[in-house]
């Protein structure tokens, strides 16, 4: 939806004031937006961290902190703004695939599990070991098997309670919820909805077969939105708990509700479709643009991810473990790094270490979500008969180095299944100011690594508000307004 020619105008005149809600595994923010004169500048207004917690055998998330960190960011945007100056829009991203499930008066039906819990342990080896459907479901959804994917938790949510197939009358992701939180409307986004393992790769609507074999109630799931759709207006309810005169105009946008996808979008790709995108976070998320799915056998064999662009399009790509080792194992050390200036020693420490001689299977599934990280790294060095790290900077060497060579290995496999040839990979997220990351991934690749300093998942969440306000006209034309300013680090490999 786009505002009239007149109101464009105006807002192309002026600076437009848009917020980003970004909600990670690990920590979220609210960033306030300021667009002018085709520039984008960037101020963050509240920071939070997030965790899931463990109650019994499970793991949790709680929505109603998130969302009150949210509110209180929004406050915060709206004391950021200048004198008489109102919030234009608002969009919300998240991590993929976890889910709530509400009854039509939009009140919570049952708890909301995090991805990591292993409820879906069993459903994932069954699967895993029946042929047949899971060839079935992979040219259904283009989505591999993994333990983490919105059907396995739906169908073990099904299975082990029953009634709530009574109880609930929608599934919303968390961005749809969030959204309807503060629009009041209950939409799927399809950036989104595609990492669910559910909706049908051919199309932009749900697989029904898929849907029927993990027994998932059709009625739970609407046809899901493109990016970009306006849902209206902040409801009362949230205009009135945020009371200031700054949201009485404020739109809500179904932005990519992915926050990979927000990632994506910032990248100021070149436009032949040469370069391989990295959000390196707690997931690595190597993958490119495409119009049309990567299916096959072959792409089955590599857990090929056939996710979605907001726009419909197709974004390819390979999941790896990612900062997720780094993160973890920092908790087995208690001369940990509390600041960017320990972080950047503790990097410069692991650089000038010789390199490992045997790197680590990034693919092991005992690193998913281990009581030690360090214990379960050992464990692989010593099943390969290989000795182990010692120190900190030993086991961060080994750790970026490894994710190097998982990210050349994502690379390779796409070149060989396409028969693209890659030039560049484009690096956003917290990973881009790794250095030895970045050089341990392009020594692997072959190819320059280039890292931008960038907010990549808020920077692509609010491109989309401005294009869905009307204020840019594409996210090529973002692009290539971004990419003129955009700071830079390009690594040679060695």
């Amino acid at each position: 939806m786009r505002c009239g020619a007149k109101l464009a105008t105006e807002m192309r005149s002026s600076t437009l004031y848009s917020a980003a809600i970004d909600l990670g595994a690990t920590s979220g923010r609210v960033i306030l937006g300021a667009w002018s004169g085709n520039k984008l500048a960037l101020t963050e207004v509240h920071r939070f961290p997030n965790t899931f917690r463990t109650l019994g055998a499970h793991d949790y998330w709680e929505p109603g902190t998130l969302w009150e960190e949210a509110r209180r960011g929004l406050a915060e945007a709206a004391a950021a703004l200048p004198l008489g100056a109102r919030l234009a829009s608002v969009g919300v991203d998240t991590w993929g695939v976890d889910s709530v499930l509400l009854n039509d008066a939009g009140r919570l039906v049952f708890p909301v599990h995090a991805y990591r819990d292993a409820r879906t342990q069993a459903g994932l080896a069954q699967l895993g070991n029946t042929r047949a459907a899971l060839e079935r479901i992979y040219a259904a959804t283009g989505i591999p098997n993994v333990f983490y994917n919105t059907s396995l938790q739906l169908a073990e949510t099904v299975a082990s309670c029953p009634a709530v197939a009574d109880l609930a009358t929608r599934c919303l992701f968390l961005p749809d919820y969030f959204n309807y939180l503060l629009s009041g409307r209950m939409e799927n986004e399809i950036s989104i909805a595609s990492t669910s393992q559910l909706l049908d790769v051919h199309s932009t609507g749900w697989s029904r077969a898929t849907l029927d074999h993990f027994h998932i109630p059709p009625h739970w799931l609407t046809p899901p939105i493109l990016a970009g759709t306006r849902l209206g207006p902040l409801s009362g309810r949230t205009r009135a708990s945020l009371g200031a005169p700054q949201f009485d105009r404020t739109e809500v946008v179904a932005v990519p509700g992915h926050d990979t996808a927000c990632a994506y979008d910032a990248m100021p790709a070149a436009p032949d479709g040469s370069d391989l995108y990295l959000s390196s976070g707690t997931w690595s998320l190597v993958g490119f643009e495409s119009a049309t799915p990567l299916l096959g056998a072959g792409a089955l064999e590599a857990r090929i991810a056939n996710e979605r662009i907001g726009d419909g399009r197709y974004r390819p790509l390979k999941n790896v473990i990612g900062l997720w080792l780094l993160e973890g194992i920092m908790k087995d050390f208690s001369a940990r790094p509390a600041g960017n200036r320990e972080w950047s020693a503790l990097i410069a420490a692991a650089e000038k270490l010789p390199a490992p001689a045997a790197l680590l299977d990034v693919a092991d599934p005992a690193f998913a979500n281990p009581p030690s990280m360090r214990a379960a790294i050992d464990a692989q060095m010593k099943r390969r008969k290989l000795a182990g790290p010692k120190t900190l900077a030993a086991y961060t060497r080994l750790i970026c180095d490894s994710l190097g060579r998982g990210h050349a290995d994502a690379k390779a496999a796409f070149e060989r299944m396409t028969g693209r040839a890659f030039k560049r990979i484009l690096i956003v997220g917290g990973g881009s100011r790794n250095s030895l990351l970045c050089q341990a991934t392009a020594d692997a690749a072959g190819i320059p690594v280039v890292s931008f300093t960038l907010e990549g998942t808020a920077v692509g969440n609010i491109a989309c508000q401005l294009i869905a306000l009307g204020a840019v006209p594409d996210i090529a034309t973002f692009r290539n307004h971004l990419g003129a300013g955009l700071k830079q680090k390009t690594y040679e490999p060695k």
